[in-house]
């Protein structure tokens, strides 16, 4: 199987990020010759419940000769490195994979307090005082985020410390960790079509030592685009691996190992017929990030060092729901007559786009200057804020007149 089709379009999930709630209705169109792929993380929507049972639906494993390597320690903040050896590892047994990768993965439930939503997912511990790689769609609207060691048993609650929404990769540390075992970390550079890999992960949610799925690597620098099983809010991902091991909801964040025992990918999504059961692992295509990729991200989040898709410490949150043009009130006027933007469905009580005087039926233009075409937009301009920063919003109300205000945003979910 080559590269995807450009056309292959999958849609992607719903979130609450940026101080932005989306909720909206979702289509899903299959694209031609596959199944449609799922985000498989904590989307927390503002009006639907987009989770699944255990939260996070996540994909991929795949297979690589790479080479072994290992984390050193380091506290939150500071540089992380990865030693990688020149000699492709041998090919080991599945318990032996399992048993050298477990040690180093956690188990992780998200919460939001403001909807009640909860959600479980993976991730893998890449230094010994708790740094932890997992993807976005896991943090993605989480107020409350722990994290169960699978080495030591112990549970810690962490925070984000940065993430890149659109490749999907997230960093969190956890609280108080020392110790810890890391995953045995490998290269995706050495990763061919046929090699034999294994997906392990939080399968189901339910917590405890991780399931392990087998495969093979079945293509190479696959491009989809992703959502969530209520299927909002597409979301485009690229340069992925394609694997035939199927995964459940909950192996979000969690390795794909190649036959040496080395992590070569972080699983990311999967197709939608491999979602519907969480009892048995349906032979369907999954999708990991390569672990090359991943790294990198995750070096820059430890660097500090935000860019236009990096956004390091902690989230500006607005506090407005966004909704299609079609949910907006009846009074916001004819559709066609609407103003291009982010429709506000409402703005919650006591927060900055409240106090602004934001309502139903209002249309967000503009973010400090630059114009919002869309919800996804204005998550994406807000995304480049942090608590504090002051920023002008205009908008547009349900009679036509036209409005601009300043707001401090205050600290929120991560986008």
């Amino acid at each position: 199987m080559s590269e995807s089709d450009p056309s292959d379009v999958l849609p992607d999930a719903d979130r609450d990020s940026g101080g932005v709630r989306s909720s909206r209705p979702h289509r899903s169109p299959r694209p031609r010759g596959s199944a449609i792929p799922i985000v498989i993380g904590l989307a927390f929507a503002a009006a639907a419940v987009l989770v699944a049972v255990h939260g996070v639906h996540i994909t991929g494993a795949s297979a690589a000769r790479g080479g072994a390597s290992s984390g050193s320690d380091s506290t939150a903040g500071s540089t992380f490195s990865v030693v990688q050896a020149t000699r492709p590892a041998p090919a080991v047994a599945t318990s032996i994979i399992a048993a050298g990768v477990d040690p180093g993965l956690v188990n992780i439930t998200v919460t939001n307090r403001a909807t009640g939503l909860r959600g479980e997912a993976t991730g893998m511990v890449l230094t010994p005082s708790g740094v932890v790689l997992t993807n976005n769609h896991v943090i993605q609207g989480a107020t409350s985020i722990a994290a169960t060691d699978i080495g030591n048993g112990r549970t810690y609650s962490a925070t984000v410390v940065g993430y890149d929404r659109s490749g999907d990769v997230a960093v969190i540390q956890l609280h108080g960790a020392s110790g810890l075992r890391t995953v045995p970390l490998g290269t995706s550079s050495g990763v061919s079509v046929s090699d034999r890999v294994l997906a392990l992960g939080n399968a189901g949610g339910g917590g405890g030592k991780p399931r392990v799925a087998q495969g093979r690597v079945i293509a190479l620098k696959r491009t989809i685009t992703a959502t969530d099983i209520g299927g909002g809010n597409a979301e485009r991902l690229g340069g992925l691996i394609e694997t035939d091991a199927a995964v459940l909801p909950g192996d979000s964040g969690g390795p794909m190992v190649n036959a040496g025992g080395q992590v070569v990918g972080m699983d990311a999504a999967a197709s939608a017929a491999n979602t519907s059961s969480t009892t048995q692992r349906a032979k369907v295509q999954g999708f990991a990030i390569p672990i090359d990729a991943a790294l990198a991200v995750a070096r820059q989040i430890e660097a500090g060092t935000s860019s236009s898709t990096v956004h390091v410490g902690p989230t500006g949150f607005l506090g407005v729901e966004v909704v299609p043009s079609p949910q907006v009130a009846a009074g916001s006027g004819a559709a066609g007559s609407q103003p291009q933007g982010a429709f506000v469905g409402g703005a919650l009580k006591g927060y900055p786009a409240a106090r602004l005087g934001l309502k139903q039926g209002d249309v967000i233009t503009a973010v400090g200057g630059q114009p919002v075409t869309s919800a996804t937009r204005l998550t994406d301009l807000l995304s480049a804020h942090h608590p504090g920063d002051t920023v002008q919003i205009d908008w547009t109300d349900a009679a036509g007149r036209s409005h601009s205000g300043t707001v401090r945003l205050v600290s929120g979910p991560a986008a």
